[in-house]
């Protein structure tokens, strides 16, 4: 197989077939057509072998991830995902692989009535990158700037889960086979939270998705607000699965340190908590309130049962390491 039929058998009519795609994959650009009313949100993430998932790692988890992970940017901003194109550079042609992988992305593709119109392919190290558009209605987009003194801060789902499964991978976790299935899962099939970034479209003040640790990833929306923030470890969402796996103590470490877990993190008024929690209801989604917005130049205060908490550790960030 070569690089044309590589895409025509597992990229090129697959997956949803949207009504505002004018023009699909085949020619050197798509065209699509956006309604009256609407902008287009765009983000571009990059997912590299061993740095973002394992040799080891199953090809349709592979593709799930990359497509998930993008969507849930999207819905940091409150975007209604609506089209993807790929880059995919693959060291060479893997028939199974390319299946098990293209099933991945089109699954979470189809789910979300997102298109794929176009991309290419390339030889090379295995890195798949993806760029994902969205549609909001005009100027109602979420960004990490607009936390106030104040605000509350919430987070959806649960922290920690996919980092105590990368450490199993690593092999310094052993995880009882009773929680293995969940676990491995909030690692290699994430859930963006889309529903969710619909839902607090026009309430929250300043949202971000939890991909790199909630520390890490708060400290983005306090340093584009110009605000400080105080969170207590206490009210962090935890999973039993996880408190069962490494205890109490070693579960406060997972949730607020390790990323992939692509939650949202989120800040809301004051004078909209009502009006969060029917937004919510109406999706059938919950969220958990673990702190609030201080005034301040971008410092976060952990605390736990009214005094400080300790805590060292930091969150994901590219190069910080040799």
């Amino acid at each position: 197989m070569k690089e044309f039929d590589v895409i025509r058998t597992y990229f090129t009519n697959r997956g949803a077939s949207r009504k505002d795609v004018v023009l699909r994959a085949g020619d050197d650009a798509a065209v699509v057509k956006v309604a009256a009313g609407n902008q287009v949100v765009i983000t571009t993430d990059m997912l590299c072998e061993n740095v973002h998932f394992f040799s080891s790692t199953p090809a349709r988890a592979i593709g799930h991830r990359a497509v998930a992970a993008n969507l849930s940017d999207l819905a940091a901003m409150g975007a209604t995902p609506a089209w993807i194109s790929m880059a995919l550079s693959i060291p060479s042609v893997d028939e199974e692989w390319l299946k098990e992988f293209s099933d991945g992305v089109f699954e979470v593709a189809e789910y979300y009535n997102v298109e794929v119109v176009g991309g290419d392919t390339t030889q090379g190290p295995l890195t798949i990158t993806i760029c994902a558009k969205g549609l909001v209605p005009d100027d109602t987009y979420l960004t990490r700037c607009g936390a106030k003194p104040g605000d509350w801060i919430y987070v959806t789902g649960s922290l920690g889960d996919a980092g105590v499964a990368i450490e199993s991978i690593n092999g310094k976790v052993e995880i009882e086979p009773k929680h293995k299935n969940y676990l491995m899962n909030r690692f290699e099939y994430p859930t963006p939270r889309v529903a969710a970034g619909e839902a607090i479209r026009g309430i929250a003040s300043s949202a971000i998705d939890v991909s790199d640790g909630i520390t890490s990833d708060l400290q983005h929306i306090l340093t584009r607000s110009k605000v400080s923030a105080e969170i207590d470890v206490e009210k962090l969402p935890m999973s039993k699965a996880l408190l069962e796996t490494v205890g109490a103590e070693e579960a406060l470490r997972y949730a607020l340190s390790y990323g992939d877990d692509y939650e949202l993190l989120f800040t809301v008024p004051e004078d909209k908590k009502g009006g969060l929690d029917i937004s919510l209801s109406q999706f059938g989604l919950t969220a958990t309130c673990i702190g609030q917005i201080k005034g301040g130049d971008s410092k976060l205060q952990l605390t736990r049962g009214g005094t400080p908490f300790i805590f060292n550790h930091s969150g994901f960030e590219h190069f910080s390491q040799k």
